[in-house]
């Protein structure tokens, strides 16, 4: 069975980087997949256990000249009394999915976990320390965030170099102005003082690019550290040869210290800004984990105590008061409140809850005490699948990336294929030694294509969590980009345009039994009936009759209604197609079937073996933003068509009331994905949007599918997209993200394409120097991840 993980990679830059990794990683026997995300320094894979580990993979990155940073965590131990009990806790911890090397410390009593943060959590190796008859807790200020603080360290280590690098170059442009303008640097006018200040800058503060070019020499490949090596190295050293070979009076035109200096301080400047700006990229991510309660208060031993969250259990006894957050998702056994749940469903409106009510982790108690039995903890909560879903999301590919990635495996070598010819041009056609070397530095250091390999990745991870942000999880990229392109929309009717809480409107008797015997006989056949028309019948018949007793027999067909044995009679209830397929004479009661349908009610007919004895009328109405939802994506130029199993006089009657013109009626749930079947030959971008579990074949058919559903009925396993909230204006909004985004990598695209094209052209002509050349080379990787980060302004629909 293949296996997924995720590993934090380190080291990388540029595109080529990204390429490299990809590519070493799928060559590994036992590797099916592999995708390295260079915007958030992440490497999916998708393996067999059987055929490589972990420690493989970590290894192959390794010798490709990258880190790999790795989940940590140091856990107290307690209750450990000899050498063998650390040596069990060490089998427990390694024997754990995800623990990649578990090292157990008997003297200082401490556990040391390597571990991949998807798989495993510190709350799961706890556990598994109590199971075995110990106990153990996290030791303070370590923790999982190890991506966070790898972050950090970059950050703290390039704002260092960047100003060092600055307070060395600072000297080399005075004396380089100081030519241009005809005034004297003094003692910085001397070509020792220049090369002993550019040294500490080409060669320490440069260490990183050359270290880069190395490995990759190593691997017979290329990337944005091999063109600063060469090009940087190209400057100094032809300087050097310079202040040896030329007279003392010419040598300043044949001096290109401060070039190579500001290259290298330009693009490591380059690098911070880049740095920071992707650790704003997650904002996201870290606004959902600062959504968790740190702590709960649980009943154990008949009193109450606080507990960090992490060590809740299932079946634990929760205590929420008011103003307080619910810890972890559950049950409610005792009380009630009214909750806020709008960072799940996006809801302002406080729902009430009580006894036997579901309760969402993360949400927010508003009145009441009440006390919940946890049901999900830990990844298993609503909240966590919510953030594992938008990690994922943030590491996919969208398709259009695939350019980019073309691109950027062959643009390195083709660079330094234009730079020597560039020189060779200069030299041999033009006779000019001096411009050929510095136009050639000046192509390797501008055609760095950072910028190519930013361009997608870091508009799929803030559009994806942006779409987090307003209740709209989107499985990955390619999704993300599929929506941009949807035309056709398929709404199903229950549920997504109606509320999907029916209330009977109406009971008529046609034969011998009274209005409360047609709804008791009806409640009793639809007991066990999981429809929501059902159940409509169902509650209206409890507000009557207290109990209702299990039918004889009992059989729902799909599609059509419920046959059922209720006191040795049998009984047909359900609609048309159920009566002629079972003989049942129904024309004398046809014109008050089509006048509840033409009303907007979904009508029941009740029949007995001999004749129909009944009808009863339920009607589900429009939600209240169904209409205005509808029009704004008509105004996107979107066709709207409603599907449903209803007759169509009911269908008919609703589509009008929300502005729809498009009706497939009387559509059997196995037939929807026939109808989507067809709207696609038809052309059309087709997205289905239902409640993912009724509607899985027509979802899966879409060329999008989304599910409509709130708090934990988020149907992630069925859909592309999932709306948390049953609001359909997330639709809409779901529908300009995608368009948002898309336009925002074709904007970043444009500018590293063009910026390649037109640059590239005017450093081979001269016309750049190496050091202008450097700063639009950073400029532009910064640019395309500030464009990106545009997308943080994105409004919601309302």
């Amino acid at each position: 069975m293949p296996e997924k993980t995720t590993l934090k990679i380190s080291g990388m830059s540029c595109a080529s980087c990204a390429a490299k990794i990809e590519k070493g990683l799928k060559n590994m026997d036992g590797v099916d997949e592999a995708n390295v995300n260079l915007a958030i320094e992440k490497a999916t894979v998708i393996y067999d256990p059987n055929k490589v580990d972990i420690d493989d993979m970590t290894k192959k990155i390794e010798d490709l000249g990258y880190g790999v940073i790795k989940d940590k965590v140091e856990l107290i131990l307690i209750g450990m009394s000899c050498a063998s009990c650390a040596a069990k806790i060490e089998k427990a911890l390694n024997n754990l999915q995800g623990v990649n090397r578990a090292t157990v410390n008997f003297a200082t009593e401490t556990a040391t976990v390597e571990f991949d943060s998807s798989k495993v959590d510190v709350a799961a190796m706890i556990k598994a320390v109590r199971n075995i008859g110990y106990d153990a807790k996290e030791k303070t200020g370590i923790g999982m965030d190890t991506e966070k603080e790898e972050r950090e360290r970059e950050v703290k280590t390039l704002k260092r170099l960047v100003t060092i690098s600055s307070i060395l170059t600072i000297p080399l442009l005075i004396s380089m102005f100081g030519r241009i303008f005809g005034f004297s640097a003094g003692i910085l006018d001397n070509p020792w003082a220049q090369i002993i200040i550019s040294f500490p800058v080409q060669f320490i503060i440069g260490y990183r690019y050359y270290k880069g070019a190395w490995h990759n020499l190593k691997n017979l490949s290329a990337n944005m550290d091999t063109l600063i090596a060469m090009g940087t190295t190209a400057a100094y050293f032809y300087s050097l040869y310079n202040v040896f070979t030329k007279p003392m009076s010419e040598i300043h035109n044949y001096l290109y210290f401060e070039a190579s200096a500001v290259i290298i301080t330009l693009i490591t400047l380059g690098k911070l800004l880049e740095a920071i700006a992707k650790g704003k990229t997650s904002e996201a991510i870290k606004k959902l984990m600062g959504l968790q309660a740190k702590t709960a208060r649980v009943i154990r031993n008949g009193e109450e105590i606080d507990i960090p969250i992490e060590e809740v259990e299932v079946g634990d006894i929760v205590v929420v008061r008011p103003g307080e957050k619910i810890p972890v998702d559950g049950v409610i056994v005792e009380g009630s409140s009214a909750i806020d749940e709008s960072m799940i469903t996006g809801e302002s409106i406080p729902v009430d809850k009580n006894v036997n009510d579901e309760v969402i982790g993360a949400t927010i108690n508003k009145t009441g005490t009440f006390k919940f039995k946890a049901t999900k903890v830990g990844k298993d909560t609503v909240l966590s699948q919510i953030i594992k879903m938008v990690e994922d999301a943030q590491g996919s590919k969208a398709p259009i990336q695939e350019i980019a990635d073309k691109v950027s495996g062959v643009f390195v070598p083709v660079v330094i294929g234009i730079a020597v010819v560039t020189f060779l041009i200069w030299y041999f056609v033009l006779g000019n030694f001096n411009a050929g070397i510095i136009s050639a530095v000046s192509v390797l250091v501008i055609a760095c294509p950072c910028a190519l390999g930013l361009a997608t990745p870091t508009s799929v991870m803030v559009g994806t969590g942006k779409g987090a942000e307003n209740g709209i999880l989107i499985k990955g990229g390619e999704y993300l980009q599929k929506a941009k392109e949807i035309n056709a929309i398929v709404l199903d009717k229950t549920g997504t345009i109606t509320k999907g809480e029916p209330e009977v409107t109406d009971i008529i008797s046609l034969g011998d039994l009274s209005d409360n015997e047609i709804l008791y006989i009806s409640g009793i056949a639809e007991k066990n009936s999981e429809h929501p028309l059902g159940k409509a019948i169902v509650n209206k018949s409890k507000e009557i009759y207290e109990k209702l007793p299990d039918p004889n027999k009992f059989e729902a067909i799909p599609g059509h209604g419920i046959y059922a044995i209720i006191n040795e009679k049998e009984y047909y209830f359900g609609n048309r197609r159920l009566m002629e397929k079972n003989n049942i004479d129904i024309s004398n009661i046809e014109s008050k079937l089509e006048q509840l349908e033409n009303e907007g009610k979904t009508a029941m007919i009740l029949a007995s073996n001999e004749k129909v004895e009944g009808l009863i009328a339920v009607a589900d109405t429009p939600k209240e933003d169904s209409a205005k939802a509808i029009k704004e994506l008509k105004a996107l130029n979107i066709d709207i068509y409603m599907i449903t199993g209803d007759n169509k006089r009911t269908a008919q009657a609703i589509a009008k009331q929300v502005g729809i013109e498009h009706v497939l009626a009387e559509v059997l749930p196995e037939n929807k994905a026939e109808e989507v079947i067809k709207l696609q030959k038809q052309g059309k971008i087709v997205a289905m949007v239902g409640d993912g579990i009724n509607d899985a074949p027509a979802l899966a058919q879409s060329d999008v599918g989304i599910a409509i559903g709130t708090g934990t009925d988020v149907a992630i396993e069925t859909s592309d997209i999932t709306l948390i909230s049953g609001n359909l204006m997330g639709l809409v909004t779901a529908i300009k993200l995608s368009r948002a985004t898309m336009r925002n990598i074709y904007q970043n695209l444009f500018w590293a394409f063009i910026y390649n094209t037109i640059g590239i052209p005017f450093a081979a002509m001269g016309l750049l120097s190496p050091a202008i050349a450097g700063g639009a080379m950073a400029f532009s990787s910064v640019s395309v991840v500030s464009n990106a980060l545009r997308l943080r302004r994105f409004r919601s629909a309302k």
